[in-house]
């Protein structure tokens, strides 16, 4: 049967539901999950401990923080968290993730011919970068040195509209510089390893990066031609592998630029699928560290729904206030939103303001005192 004939998204929500029915009645009949009274508890204790021993459904070493998110947002059974563990399973380690992905790529490209926002290209000194709208939500960036005519692509989810990019603008693609596995950041990376024979693909070896053929490690420089120098700074919590990369302002003679993922987005951050919040929060303060003058350009046009949830948190945040407005009329015409600054996203991006007393005041948090509220950060920088 070739692939057009079937419902791929039906057959990937079928198979969902299937490998979460059979796990749960697994996890239903399991002795050690009774109680003394021999009744059945359902408490996020128990939920944990048994997540961390069916390592094939594992998502992450200490999966607390998100039945925590899942919980605070009014979903309490476990079988909710399950069915979504389960769906990442699917989708991260098996053909049928990749399949949907492509299913999702189709739609997209019938629904947004000409991609999901108008962007325009950003030039510094020569240097020009171009955010490519792809899939529904989705940004891969094309970085060229004019000068040269080469160019670097980060996160090529869909090899279409990056390929028809760099042939309009005439240049030879020399890396794809990957943040993490997911399909929609490294779905393209084969199909352009293919057409540009010496591309190199770039990424974390601990993420499986499609195509992957130059592994990195934290703090790898990355040199292409006379002006282009990356750095790789390696940033698990939404994924184990997670890597952001800092285009040098130096060697251009402008800001940094950084390539976020799905670690940072504009007045927001990635969700914890394979770590904890202390390894999150520990990454995201690699991003607070970096100068303020760093323009940051996100994985996904999250922006709108960013800044209404910061909304939630600083109802008062005047600058947060100002860039809504900003975003929404760019919204309102379908243009891209990036790139911001991360002096920007220090005011009114809740998750780079931990450290904020304008935040913990809103939030009505109160330091006790023996409570270090920094020690997430330690060993990592």
């Amino acid at each position: 049967m070739c692939e057009g004939t079937i419902d791929i998204e039906a057959l990937y929500w079928h198979c969902t539901e299937t490998y979460t029915a059979i796990k749960m009645t697994s996890f239903m009949r399991s002795p050690w999950l009774l109680d003394q009274d021999n009744t059945r508890s359902h408490s996020a204790c128990a939920t944990t401990a048994w997540f961390h021993r069916q390592s094939e459904c594992a998502i992450s070493p200490d999966l607390s923080p998100i039945l925590n998110m899942n919980i605070h947002n009014g979903i309490k059974h476990p079988g909710v968290l399950f069915k979504t563990t389960c769906r990442y399973s699917l989708y991260t380690r098996t053909k049928l993730g990749y399949i949907f992905h492509k299913r999702q790529m189709r739609k997209a490209r019938e629904r947004y011919p000409a991609g999901h926002s108008r962007t325009q290209p950003t030039i510094i000194n020569d240097i020009k970068i171009i955010p490519v709208p792809i899939l529904s939500d989705n940004y891969s960036y094309v970085v060229i040195d004019t000068a040269s005519n080469m160019a670097v692509v980060v996160d090529p989810a869909d090899p279409q509209p990056v390929q028809a990019c760099l042939e309009e603008e005439g240049v030879a693609l020399q890396a794809v510089l990957c943040t993490h596995k997911h399909w929609d950041h490294s779905g393209g990376n084969r199909a352009l390893k293919r057409r540009y024979r010496s591309c190199r693909v770039y990424g974390n070896v601990m993420d499986n990066i499609p195509g992957l053929t130059h592994p990195l490690s934290d703090k790898d420089t990355i040199d292409f031609g006379t002006r282009l120098r990356f750095r790789a700074f390696y940033t698990p919590g939404h994924t184990v592998g997670h890597v952001i990369y800092l285009l040098d302002g130096r060697a251009i003679g402008g800001p940094s630029s950084l390539f976020s993922g799905d670690l940072v987005f504009l007045s927001g951050c990635g969700r914890m699928f394979e770590g904890n919040a202390s390894t999150m929060l520990s990454s995201l303060d690699t991003v607070g560290s970096l100068n303020d003058d760093t323009l940051l350009w996100p994985g996904h046009e999250y922006a709108e729904d960013n800044l209404l949830f910061a909304a939630e948190v600083e109802p008062c945040n005047v600058v947060r206030k100002q860039k809504l407005l900003w975003v929404l009329q760019q919204r309102s015409q379908r243009l891209c939103t990036c790139p911001s600054t991360l002096a920007e996203e220090k005011q009114y991006n809740p998750f780079l303001r931990s450290h904020s007393q304008d935040l913990h005041r809103a939030l009505g948090l109160q330091q006790k005192q023996d409570e270090d509220w920094t020690s997430y950060k330690e060993g990592h920088l």
